[in-house]
């Protein structure tokens, strides 16, 4: 039977509930959200007269909730517009309506009389076949579904999403005694394609994987602290970007997570697994206990590990628990990483270290390998879930088993032995077998040591995936020092930046071409793309301000036409280009997908011309390309001025689109010709399905064009008029003004005396003129330096 979601229903509306519901109207399924009714009224509804009977109050509850959620910053919708999807109501007037969905989704407080109650009053209207999941976080899935019939136990689970449920990809399903097979594939399917999530089939243990490991993971640090006198800043120093986990790293991240929500996890671990060898190390140390006194739970009562006092913050003091000035942290070890790009090549070098960070690491990793190796196959059969999970779910770059195989399997368990832990005696098992690693790389697929096989066997459901990582080396076609070019099969070449932040600079230029020419003569069509963190954050910039400052312009302006001319042939190739943008897409990362024939964007891109924040306009192409947007949505009686100002202000207010969705309505994307990709690991597979459907569709090669419509002066006065307001009004320095005038220059095709259809080179030429003479001023130069000295843009 083919099951498909068209309507589903989310009970409960806390931010858990509101977060579930808001990514399901993400993906553009319709939802109905309920919560219970107010017991009693506010003063506000006292005196407007209102009753208890009153549907607004009925529905206050889970309307202030949505309201909240889609207010609350980084925002769980895709765009405001998708909210209009979501329906509120209450458990008591509106239940009779989840006959009507799909999927039922209960995250309700996590209580087991209550979720009980609330089971019973969905068996009563649910229609037989319709999916039923709970979104608990720990209480075991048989006891939710006891009592109920054979049908509502069939189409049972647990789906744990990991808050927030945009973001973190990590999507648990926990099978119930009765639970049918067809529900759990097509629960994991629809995790994986339609959600975006890693889904992983976890056993119904406490806490399940994620949890159970990550929150080891982290009071393993709580004693580890004490016992090694570390500060608060040391061990989020050790913990953060350095291995590749998230920024916020250990003690930040409790804090926004909140103590009391990590606190009910350990101690819910403690009370429910008294069989587990680390039991002890459940346990709260005495400094979390009194945190939890004094209600210093985190950023929700302000303050936590850190506090913030006016301008700055503090940070706990563990031993005196007094707040203090937060102290710089270092480490020798970690020094010797900085070459490093990449944070698992970092593993063997870090448990190496002689200072306290290398003691740090070989204690903290000889317990985390020891605890993942003991947990199979007791909370899963599979070791690439623990990692898998890991990574969904806290951010981790890497996972547990993939870091043991970095710094070595035989030396994780000399590292072990060398803390009084031992490893499971599966891992011995398979060193005697004569695998010396859970994983392997063939023919650009990820095998996994399977224990009861002894063999390394292929991870399961990769095939919607290409993953860059198993398939560099090789097949490799063509490389330099800043990209490389890869055969994807089917006649589909890939190019994937290699530079610092993936900035673009002459190497990388020269490996696009290269990549067009290869697929012009020998292939079918190019994709550019990479799964990095971030897909590019513009040009190089510290290669243009060394140009200025010596003012080299000549030279600067072969670069600039250089990476003009680069992007012109993005779009005038006799080869279809897709370009895969995901995550941070600045100023030349943009331009590129400007100028693709088709944008394959993740929905987690923050895309932006954010060229004004260094003091300069986009002159790669991308002012030119927003003038040439804008003239062709220009129609006969309509204020083309207007038109043209929505594109002007795209750039000039530097706007980044919150999601790849929000970048259709900054014109930055395309309706009708440009897509989204929800997960982002299928995207790549994605590019290439559309490099191929442009090629076998019988491609041409577009002809350059002559026909655009700029208005000439009447914009351009419109345009200043505007920036001497602006000015006048202090919305913006007088070095800003400089800049929105160039931009309104090359946008309105110069001092025209009246409208004209012009070519996209005239434009081109107009803007690479822009861009050098701001390239002459100080206030620009100081901006670009600001900015390469602390990453952040200077208003001057």
């Amino acid at each position: 039977m083919k099951r498909t979601i068209k309507k589903v229903a989310v009970i409960g509306s806390g931010i858990m509930g509101s977060g579930i519901a808001c990514h399901f109207a993400n993906i553009g399924v319709e939802v109905l959200l309920l919560d219970i009714i107010p017991r009693e009224l506010t003063d506000i509804e006292i005196k407007k007269g209102l009753s208890l009977e009153s549907p607004l109050v009925r529905n206050r509850i889970v309307n202030e909730h949505l309201a909240n959620a889609l207010k609350s910053k980084p925002s769980p919708i895709y765009s405001t517009k998708f909210a209009s999807r979501i329906t509120t109501g209450n458990t008591t007037d509106d239940i009779a309506k989840i006959a009507q969905v799909d999927w039922i989704i209960e995250v309700v407080v996590e209580r087991l009389d209550i979720k009980k109650v609330v089971f019973e009053q969905i068996e009563q209207h649910r229609k037989p076949g319709t999916l039923v999941t709970s979104n608990t976080s720990g209480i075991p899935i048989h006891f939710m579904s006891e009592g109920r019939n054979e049908d509502f136990q069939k189409h049972f689970c647990g789906t744990h999403f990991f808050n927030p449920a945009r973001y973190l990809k990590l999507f648990e399903i926990i099978p119930g005694p009765q639970t049918s097979t067809e529900v759990l594939d097509f629960l994991t399917l629809y995790g994986e394609k339609f959600l975006g999530k890693t889904s992983v089939v976890a056993k119904d243990t406490p806490a399940f994987i994620g949890n159970r490991i990550g929150i080891f993971g982290i009071q393993s640090l709580f004693h580890l602290v004490k016992e090694m006198d570390l500060t608060v800043e040391e061990i989020d120093k050790l913990t953060g970007p350095v291995i590749g986990r998230p920024k916020s790293a250990t003690f930040r991240t409790v804090d926004v997570v909140g103590l009391d929500t990590l606190v009910h996890v350990a101690n819910g671990i403690y009370e429910n697994c008294p069989d587990d060898e680390q039991h002890a190390l459940f346990q709260l140390p005495d400094f979390i206990n009194k945190m939890m006194e004094n209600k210093w739970l985190g950023s929700k009562t302000g303050q936590g590990f850190y506090k913030k006092v006016d301008k700055d913050i503090l940070t706990l003091d563990l031993n005196t628990l007094e707040y203090r000035a937060t102290k710089k942290a270092s480490f020798a070890t970690l020094e010797l990483t900085k070459t490093i790009d990449k944070p698992i090549n970092r593993f063997k070098v870090l448990v190496k270290g002689t200072d306290k960070a290398g003691e740090f690491y070989r204690k903290s990793f000889a317990a985390l390998f020891a605890y993942v190796s003991n947990r199979i196959p007791e909370i899963s059969n599979e070791l690439y879930k623990i990692d898998d999970a890991m990574k969904a779910g806290f951010g981790w770059e890497n996972g547990p088993f993939e870091i043991w195989d970095a710094i070595g399997v035989q030396k994780g368990i000399d590292m072990m032995k060398a803390e009084g832990l031992e490893p499971a005696s599966w891992v011995t098992d398979m060193i005697t077998s004569g695998n010396n690693s859970f994983y392997t790389i063939k023919e650009g697929a990820t095998y996994f040591y399977n224990l009861p096989t002894k063999s390394q066997e292929k991870v399961p459901g990769q095939d919607a995936f290409i993953i860059l990582n198993n398939i560099r080396e090789s097949k490799k076609v063509w490389s330099n020092s800043g990209a490389i070019i890869e055969d994807l099969g089917d006649g589909i070449l890939n190019l994937e930046f290699q530079s610092k932040m993936n900035t673009i600079g002459g190497d990388v230029l020269q490996a696009i071409n290269k990549g067009i020419d290869l697929a012009e003569k020998e292939y079918e069509g190019l994709v550019i793309g990479n799964q990095a963190a971030n897909f590019s954050v513009g040009a190089n910039i510290g290669m243009i301000f060394m140009m200025a400052v010596e003012q080299e312009y000549d030279e600067l302006n072969m670069a600039i036409k250089m990476f003009q001319d680069t992007m012109m042939r993005v779009r005038y190739s006799a080869t279809p280009v897709i370009v895969a943008p995901h995550g941070m897409t600045f100023g030349g990362g943009c331009e590129m997908s400007l100028h693709a024939d088709k944008v394959v964007a993740a929905a987690e891109t923050y895309m932006g011309l954010v060229e004004f924040g260094v003091g300069v306009l986009p002159g790669g192409g991308g002012s030119k390309e927003m003038a040439l947007r804008a003239s062709d949505l220009f129609h006969k009686d309509d204020v083309e001025l207007n038109v043209l100002q929505q594109y002007f202000l795209t750039i000039a207010m530097a706007k980044v689109s919150t999601s790849g969705y929000e970048a259709f309505d900054t014109g930055l994307l395309q309706k009708g010709k440009d897509i989204i990709v929800v997960n982002k690991d299928r995207q790549i597979a994605e590019a290439k399905k559309h490099a191929l459907l442009l090629a076998e569709a019988g491609y041409t090669q577009p002809i350059r064009r002559t026909d655009v419509k700029v208005l000439g002066k009447q914009a351009l006065g419109m345009f200043l008029v505007g920036t001497d307001q602006m000015v006048a009004g202090k919305y913006i320095s007088e070095h800003d003004k400089k800049i929105a005038n160039k931009l309104a220059y090359v946008m309105a095709g110069g001092d025209l005396s009246e409208a004209s259809l012009v070519s996209e080179q005239y434009l081109l030429d107009l803007e690479r003129e822009a861009f050098l003479s701001l390239c002459t001023e100080r206030k620009t130069l100081e901006r670009i330096q600001h900015m390469l000295k602390t990453g952040k843009p200077l208003r001057n």
